[in-house]
């Protein structure tokens, strides 16, 4: 791509110095920045293999640059059900399931 920090700043709407805190490692982008990234990009950098409900929720969530609280609101279910599935720590009701379902594979 050959692009100067300034331009690829310019590009993602951040700073420059974000775009070296990136390059270092020093901080990962924030869930806001990632479907920007993504777009730029053309292809996900940070994509994972998701093999389960739990990996598949999360994976949505980082892609599309969502919270727990706005995929939550997506669903008519509080914050806290999303983060109990991503724990595994309790399963969706089918009616939730569904819903899940629906926007994942949307």
């Amino acid at each position: 791509m050959k692009l100067t920090k300034r331009q690829l700043s310019l590009n993602l709407n951040v700073s420059d110095l974000t775009i070296y805190l990136w390059e270092k490692n020093l901080v990962k982008p924030s869930l806001a920045q990632i479907p920007k990234i993504i777009e730029f990009l053309g292809q996900d950098p940070f994509e994972r293999k998701a093999e389960n409900l739990e990996d598949k929720v999360r994976e949505f969530r980082r892609v599309h640059g969502l919270s727990q609280k706005s995929l939550g609101r997506l669903l008519g279910i509080d914050a806290s059900t999303i983060g109990a599935w991503e724990k595994s720590k309790n399963q969706p009701m089918k009616t939730n399931l569904l819903k899940l379902l629906s926007i994942l594979c949307g």
